[in-house]
């Protein structure tokens, strides 16, 4: 009997030592399946969203107030592997030094041009509110007017538009959201900037001056390896003469600058490019004075020729820029069916059209539009952004018709509700802004650099 409880005793020993050692490998597989797992809260996977490459996002700027915390955080997320380090890395804030920023951030695609605006203001910077504050447009029909309400936008909790800015009700002055912008853009796979640009003095009705700022943008854009070009607003008495000036003026002052975009033409040249809007209020024969060779304000073969791109509305718009002597056209709207041009599904023409008449096409895509912040009457022209999905479809109709560039519109028209810039979930007493959720803020931004790779990796069959 005595031998028998020896026997056993050993027997229980074994067990507890053996289920120990089990309970301890269980702890120990539980604890590397943690660390191995992205942190993916919040960001949902419909539409096949979850094929974001959301771990490649290397840093994100947040505003400026949490600069110190974060930088405590920062020091933090240093400690652990590289893998963790992806999924955490939203936590630092910290500028990495300039040498570090090409392998940190996605590689720019000059292919890739993106609407910019730079004529915001708030009274820190600009001594008032400057487009935050925008008026709300009255319809032209004044029975329908009296149906809507009046006034001004009262920022910085009531501004003029549907989304609210990460960034807050920012001046375009402020050097850290010049900054915030540019590795934004640059973290989406974009590569050149087309700047919202008004001659100097100039600006539009609810603006103020912004030529000032260019060389600040330029600087900013180079540390970024982002290049600038030009989206020429329509003015008044914008003509022939006037736009030879702009030009020569662009060109002279902004055109030794490294950031300034030259485009590589098929014969070899390095030419400006100058997106023109509403192009189609002049008509095509005061343009031919500037854009054919015989024209008497002609610019061709000068120290000032450039690309000059047309705004095509209307379908019969393609043959007054031809006539015009344009070198291409885009489609500027993000919505879809609201013009010609704007309408996916005729991209195909448009593109066969420019193809035989030796002209660029350059789709304009986006991520959805509303404007009623401003046109309170207007939202039969709204475009839900179904998490993504709008965005999407119109990245692969852009594609599909095999285009030199693409266009997007845009990355800060807050107004029109076409912004891919960061926005943040946001309540007032009086107003509930819309938000990206269930997703991030930065989801445009990723939607975009993982559909710029796609149009790199088409493009190169398509050269084949």
């Amino acid at each position: 009997w005595i031998l028998n409880y020896d026997i056993m005793a050993r027997f229980r020993r074994r067990t507890c030592i053996v289920l120990l050692l089990f309970i301890l490998f269980i702890c120990s597989i539980m604890m590397a399946l943690k660390t191995l797992r992205p942190d993916r809260a919040g960001f949902g996977d419909p539409f096949g969203l979850g094929l974001l490459p959301e771990l490649q996002q290397q840093t994100v700027l947040l505003d400026s107030k949490q600069n110190s915390l974060n930088r405590v955080q920062g020091d933090t997320v240093t400690r652990v592997s590289n893998l963790h380090s992806m999924a955490v890395n939203t936590m630092k804030a910290s500028m990495p030094p300039v040498n570090k920023l090409e392998e940190e951030l996605s590689s720019p695609n000059y292919n890739f041009h993106i609407f910019y605006y730079s004529w915001f203001g708030n009274p820190q910077f600009d001594g008032k509110y400057i487009h935050w504050n925008h008026p709300l447009l009255p319809h032209w029909d004044p029975k329908i007017a009296n149906n809507y309400p009046k006034g001004r936008h009262n920022p910085p909790e009531d501004i003029g538009a549907n989304f609210y800015p990460e960034l807050g009700s920012y001046s375009s002055k402020d050097p850290s959201v010049i900054e915030a912008h540019m590795k934004q853009m640059r973290s989406a796979s974009t590569g050149v900037i087309v700047l919202s640009w008004y001659p100097p003095g100039m600006a539009d009705e609810n603006g103020e001056p912004t030529d000032d700022l260019v060389p600040v943008i330029l600087d900013y854009a180079h540390k970024y390896n982002l290049k600038v070009t030009f989206h020429i607003e329509p003015y008044k008495d914008r003509d022939d003469r006037s736009m030879y000036h702009n030009v020569k003026y662009i060109i002279d002052k902004y055109g030794g600058h490294p950031a300034f975009y030259r485009h590589k033409t098929s014969t070899g040249r390095f030419l400006p490019m100058f997106y023109i809007y509403d192009s189609y209020v002049t008509i095509p024969e005061i343009w031919a004075n500037l854009l054919t060779v015989s024209g008497s304000q002609t610019i061709r073969n000068t120290p000032y020729d450039a690309l000059f791109i047309a705004l095509l509305v209307e379908e019969k718009h393609k043959h007054d820029i031809h006539r015009s002597g344009f070198d291409g056209m885009y489609t500027y709207f993000a919505t879809n069916g609201f013009s010609y041009g704007s309408s996916h599904h005729n991209w195909a023409s448009l593109k066969a059209f420019c193809d035989s008449n030796n002209l660029m096409f350059i789709p304009s895509v986006g991520p959805g539009y509303i404007d009623t912040s401003i046109r309170p009457w207007n939202n039969h022209n709204t475009r839900n952004r179904v998490n993504g999905k709008y965005y999407e479809t119109a990245f692969s109709a852009a594609l599909l018709v095999r285009p030199e560039i693409i266009s997007i519109t845009s990355f800060n028209e807050w107004h029109e509700g076409t912004q891919i810039e960061k926005a943040v979930p946001k309540r007032t007493g009086q107003v509930v802004y819309l938000d990206y959720k269930p997703h991030k803020p930065n989801v445009y931004l990723e939607l975009t650099q993982k559909w710029s790779e796609k149009y790199r990796k088409e493009q190169e069959q398509w050269l084949m």
